[in-house]
């Protein structure tokens, strides 16, 4: 199932999507993450038309940091370590890491599907974009096995990891470069595990309607079980949690020059079971 938390008459909720994503049908939930915690969202009220709602980010604050990975795609990991701005490698030798690479991003950057991105004047000028699945946790729990590990799993959404990498490469680590406001593009909505194909599904990622990025979930160097087991090893997962997993290759410092964003420019991401993530950069 695929379920959305949009705004309507004034009013936010919870509402499920049908399956041509045309209508929204609200349920009986306070927030999203009710769902994630094993709650039973029943229908209650009308179906309303999708294009008369407002969709929002998906899952509302407060959330905790979003937890996300590096270098998770080889060809990605490749054209980062090849494009100077990798400060965590030293070069060819050392481009595919050996154990997740994690970091974060503060909640407070997420914003929803057609908000815009706030180019940060003033404060970097190579704005880049990256296409991520995003695993989202409904049974919570610490030193979780990657034998158990999907069973921890309530469903997926997408994350845009918008990064300045010029503050990433100055600063020599990834926190305040991924953490700006409006670096978080989330949706378009939250789907149930059910609905990704681990094992076939595609993610894009297109700029101004050129395809950039284009590769399979199932081409992770580390999948989601491992990033559950270690991220879980000495640290409690929460209901809710976002798991944004890597991006691949495409990215705009992936280029030669560099392409990175500007104002104006229209990103539109998928992931296959999920649906269409898009934001301008204004």
């Amino acid at each position: 199932m695929r379920f959305a938390t949009v705004e309507y008459q004034g009013k936010t909720f919870v509402a499920a999507v049908d399956k041509a994503g045309e209508m929204v049908t609200p349920v009986s939930v306070g927030d999203i993450n009710d769902l994630f915690r094993g709650q039973r969202g029943e229908p209650k009220g009308q179906a309303i038309a999708l294009s008369a709602v407002k969709l929002k980010a998906p899952v509302p604050l407060p959330l905790r940091n979003i937890m996300c990975v590096g270098k998770n795609y080889h060809e990605h990991a490749k054209e980062f370590s090849a494009s100077g701005f990798d400060s965590s490698s030293t070069g060819a030798a050392d481009a595919i890491p050996t154990a997740p690479i994690i970091f974060t991003k503060v909640p407070q950057s997420v914003i929803g599907p057609d908000e815009p991105i706030r180019y940060p004047t003033g404060v970097s000028d190579q704005l880049d974009y990256e296409a991520e699945l995003a695993v989202i946790v409904g049974t919570g729990g610490r030193g979780i096995s990657k034998a158990e590990a999907l069973k921890h799993v309530w469903g997926y959404t997408i994350v845009n990891d918008v990064t300045a990498r010029d503050l990433q490469g100055r600063h020599k680590q990834w926190f305040l470069g991924k953490s700006m406001d409006t670096f978080a593009p989330m949706g378009p909505w939250a789907v149930t595990a059910d609905e990704v194909d681990l094992a076939s599904a595609g993610i894009r990622c297109w700029v101004n309607g050129e395809l950039r990025q284009n590769a399979k979930i199932a081409d992770l160097i580390f999948d989601i079980p491992t990033l559950i087991e270690t991220i879980s090893a000495g640290m409690t997962l929460l209901p809710g949690d976002i798991i944004a997993t890597g991006t691949p290759a495409g990215v705009g410092i992936g280029f030669k020059p560099p392409r990175f964003l500007k104002k104006g420019d229209v990103v539109a991401m998928e992931v296959d079971g999920i649906g269409r993530l898009t934001n301008q950069v204004g």
